[in-house]
């Protein structure tokens, strides 16, 4: 089972990236970066132990007790879970208002899932391969740990003392659930250790070329702008919108993917007014003028959609509104997407297609062969590459839009204004001569009808439901 479950996380995860693991996810991290050190640029483990149990001087928890845990669980599940859930509290400074976080996090009754853990927990050992690993290692464990005791940090730093690619630090006053409540200190340390080790923009994904980095850049410089020439951006929002036909409270977890400058917000708030909103987009200039527009408890997230940090099943709708157009590995995007969707769960998307702003591009085609216009994926891509994902069912619809416009240039303008003119690494090199400028702008006069130039966009309304 562990085997099976070691693949299935390969199989959706980037080619290369930064595994962290809390707990027994700690363990299942070092696992993967033994098995597939190719695939590992970087382990973090959080309130982990390379071997659970302890033993011949190595501190961990009494065997016996976790013997007799075991059996507990097996006779009396409920019971034991709350017993297990006092340790992973013990410790904290708020243990009460701690526990009601975590039982109210919790969703089902227990059951036989949690089986398999327990024993892994009990046969994992891997005190020989952690020192063998060669990519960075930074080991979070907390000062007041109930299940992971306070004496593994010098044991950890003892056994890793001859790999300098890896640190042990300990969260000062935090629990066995130190994800709760020390988050702003496990931040700050995976930070330092992702700066410090080169890996903060390395996990940045790069597809057809495209440098995601140019793509964060360039929205997030244009945060402040953004909504005063998004004249089409609102315009497909709005009907997205339309699309939300379920009753209004009918989701738990909301996720904007690609909210911007989170426009889109207060609809999806009022729409689902009882669920948590989670505003997620690759520009971190635009989280940050999203988050001091907002006057609410939204949670914002910059990351890359192809690499959701989200918890499987943990999204009941996802709400994207012409962000995934820039993400050029829609099987990845996809397989992210079922991952964190809970089943019966669904994503409704609007997205570009190729023909987009073809006007602009054949009158540039004109003057030389550079590319000066993005490049989009089809509707056959995104079908074809939701068809590799079990479990999922796409459906497209495909409207065209057109905005008209008296210059070229306040195309242009609007473009830039919005962070869409031309990232792709193909565009020339330093500034357009002027003569090559003016052959574009007269090749574009040919469009010209009734005294407007036209721009038109190929818009891609999705539905992805997850089965």
């Amino acid at each position: 089972a562990r085997e099976k479950l070691l693949d299935a996380i390969l199989a959706v995860a980037p080619r290369r990236a930064v595994y962290l693991g809390w707990s027994l996810g700690g363990q299942l991290a070092v696992e993967l970066a033994s098995r597939c050190p190719q695939r590992i640029a970087g382990v973090v483990t959080l309130c982990s132990n390379p071997q659970f149990t302890g033993g011949l001087g190595w501190p961990g928890m009494d065997t016996e007790e976790f013997t007799g845990f075991r059996a507990a669980y097996a006779a009396d599940a409920v019971s034991a879970l709350r017993r297990f859930d006092s340790l992973q509290v013990r410790g904290a400074a708020q243990a009460r208002p701690l526990l009601r976080q975590l039982q109210a996090s919790r969703r089902g009754a227990a059951g036989p899932e949690i089986v398999p853990g327990l024993g892994w927990l009990a046969k994992l050992n891997q005190r020989k391969c952690l020192p063998r690993l060669r990519m960075p290692q930074l080991h979070l464990l907390a000062e007041h740990d109930g299940l992971v005791p306070a004496a593994l940090a010098s044991a950890l730093t003892d056994l890793l003392r001859e790999t300098p690619a890896a640190r042990v630090q300990v969260l000062a006053g935090a629990s066995h659930l130190a994800p709760l409540d020390s988050a702003a200190g496990i931040a700050r340390q995976t930070h330092d250790f992702l700066a410090d080790t080169g890996l903060l923009h390395a996990g940045v994904s790069q597809d057809a070329g495209l440098d995601k980095k140019d793509v964060a850049a360039s929205f997030s410089r244009a945060a402040a702008t953004y909504d005063s020439v998004a004249r089409l951006q609102r315009d497909v929002g709005k009907r997205l919108l339309t699309g939300l036909d379920d009753p209004p409270g009918a989701a738990f977890v909301v996720l904007d993917l690609g909210c911007g400058t989170g426009s889109f917000r207060p609809e999806l708030r009022r729409h689902y007014p009882d669920a948590s909103y989670i505003g997620l987009d690759l520009a971190l200039g635009m989280l940050q003028y999203a988050r001091a527009h907002a006057a609410d408890d939204s949670l914002w997230l910059a990351a890359d959609a192809e690499a959701l940090p989200l918890a499987t099943h943990s999204v009941d709708l996802v709400f994207s509104s012409l962000a995934i157009q820039w993400c050029y590995r829609p099987e990845q995007l996809f397989a992210e997407l079922s991952r964190v969707l809970r089943p019966g769960g669904r994503c409704v998307f609007s997205t570009l297609g190729p023909d987009t702003l073809h006007e602009l591009r054949g009158a540039w085609a004109a003057v030389d062969k550079h590319q000066h216009v993005n490049r989009f994926l089809s509707a056959d891509d995104l079908l074809g590459a939701a068809g590799n994902i079990p479990g999922m069912e796409l459906g497209l619809q495909t409207e065209r839009r057109c905005m008209h416009y008296q210059r070229v240039g306040e195309l242009l303008a609007e473009l830039k204004a919005l962070g869409a003119h031309n990232i792709n690494p193909g565009r020339p090199a330093g500034l357009t001569s002027r003569k090559t400028l003016q052959g574009m702008l007269l090749a574009y006069e040919s469009w010209r009808v009734d005294g407007v130039l036209p721009a038109s966009y190929e818009v891609i309304f999705g539905e992805l439901k997850k089965l």
